[in-house]
């Protein structure tokens, strides 16, 4: 049934709540939004469904906006409750495991879903952990479903490699083999970048002499510029080292988390400012790596490394003013889903916008999952993933009232 939520606060395109409007949806996405009842609709009582089909919504006392999305996250692959039964986002028997698919670990009943749908966040961008410098495929999957394949929006919607301590932790320490410092972290992920080069000439010019392998196929997309490379990186060196990496090999890419970001704004911006001033940065030419925007958080956490020893609140109103784009994730389990909206008010009380933090974690965070063409915006033909709330998003006395997934209530 296709609903009329009206006279309410919605966010609109620019990031702001327009006051007094309406907006129409169905399962075929957003029919149309503004200031006007739209005359296709006749009038009828609200909180009720009319005579014409529609369910018409009062929504004088409510805010509406976007389901929220987390742009990197964890869920339903460390599962709640579980130690080692569910932990299962880390393939850390090999530092080079991109073959490695998220939805192939994805609990879908993991209670962790349902506490999401609950906060507000219809999408989350959900994959390996980083144990590994390459490990593996991120999905961007709805946070409601009777099972995975039901919830999937994009299958590969990232390919994450990691920087800095964690690969050094999980494979150097013990075990015999690379990475053990910083500089093995970078020439892992160039071999294993140069090797999938390899694999596809080799393939392309003589197909019938070389067997498939997983590993090689998998990088491929990161290579065109297909598939973004997300960077796992905290401190400064391994920010830019990312930076450099993906320039030599012409890299669609984020940064996520960037927590030492702040203190390097003015390079950052000058990479993406490169990137996107270049037809051909992110397709895989040399030297023209394409900077898509950085993904900061967890917000609400310790400093429970060394890496992390100069996080700051501000992080994310630094890098938005100057003109980059930010999102805000909660890395779950590090932080519960649900505290996403929470994490956007304090970098708002640190400084951020209150415009760019609501598209921190709505229109960017979806552009950052490459899903930025039919999610996160309030506006016809995109997706009705939608929240009504009884008050502001960032308050956090607020509660939310209904939720749909695609045009259909979920809560």
């Amino acid at each position: 049934m296709p609903v009329l939520i009206e006279n309410v606060r919605y966010l609109d395109a620019t990031g702001k709540f327009r006051e007094n409007g309406f907006v129409a949806f169905g399962p075929e996405g957003i029919i149309s939004c503004g200031d006007k009842r739209p005359e296709m609709i006749p009038a009828g009582s609200s909180d009720v469904s009319d005579e014409s089909g529609w369910e018409i919504i009062d929504g004088s006392d409510s805010w509406l906006m976007p389901g929220m999305i987390d742009a990197h996250c964890h869920i339903g692959l460390f599962d709640d409750g579980l130690v080692q039964e569910g932990d299962d986002g880390n393939e850390d028997t090999d530092p080079v495991t991109p073959q490695m698919r998220a939805i192939d670990g994805i609990f879908h009943e993991d209670r962790c879903f349902s506490e999401a749908v609950a906060g507000g966040i219809t999408s989350a961008n959900t994959g390996p952990g980083s144990a590994n410098v390459l490990s593996g495929r991120f999905s961007l999957i709805r946070t409601s479903g009777r099972f995975v394949d039901e919830m999937v929006i994009s299958h590969h919607s990232a390919m994450k490699a990691a920087l800095g301590e964690n690969p050094k932790r999980c494979h150097g320490q013990g075990k015999d083999r690379m990475p053990t410092t910083r500089m093995a972290n970078a020439s892992v992920l160039r071999d294993a970048l140069a090797r999938a080069a390899w694999y596809a000439a080799a393939r392309r010019d003589k197909p019938r002499e070389h067997e498939p392998d997983s590993r090689w196929e998998a990088l491929l997309p990161v290579l065109s510029g297909e598939m973004i490379l997300k960077f796992h990186a905290h401190r400064s060196d391994d920010i830019l080292t990312a930076v450099r990496v993906a320039d030599e090999f012409g890299l669609r890419y984020t940064i996520d988390h960037c927590t030492e970001g702040w203190l390097i704004v003015d390079l950052l911006k000058e990479a993406y400012d490169r990137g996107q001033n270049d037809p051909l940065a992110g397709t895989g030419r040399k030297g023209r790596g394409k900077l898509e925007g950085i993904i900061t958080g967890p917000l609400l956490t310790d400093r429970s490394k060394p890496e992390l020893k100069r996080a700051e609140l501000h992080n994310p109103a630094v890098l938005s003013a100057a003109g980059l784009p930010v999102a805000i994730m909660t890395d779950h389990p590090v932080i519960p889903i649900q505290y996403l909206p929470v994490s956007a008010a304090l970098a708002v009380r640190a400084g951020m916008s209150e415009e760019l933090a609501l598209q921190a974690v709505t229109s960017v965070a979806a552009r950052l999952c490459d899903a930025g063409d039919s999610r996160g915006l309030i506006q016809p033909g995109y997706i009705a993933d939608l929240v009504l709330l009884d008050s502001h998003p960032f308050d956090f006395r607020s509660h939310v009232r209904r939720v749909w997934l695609q045009g259909e209530s979920a809560l």
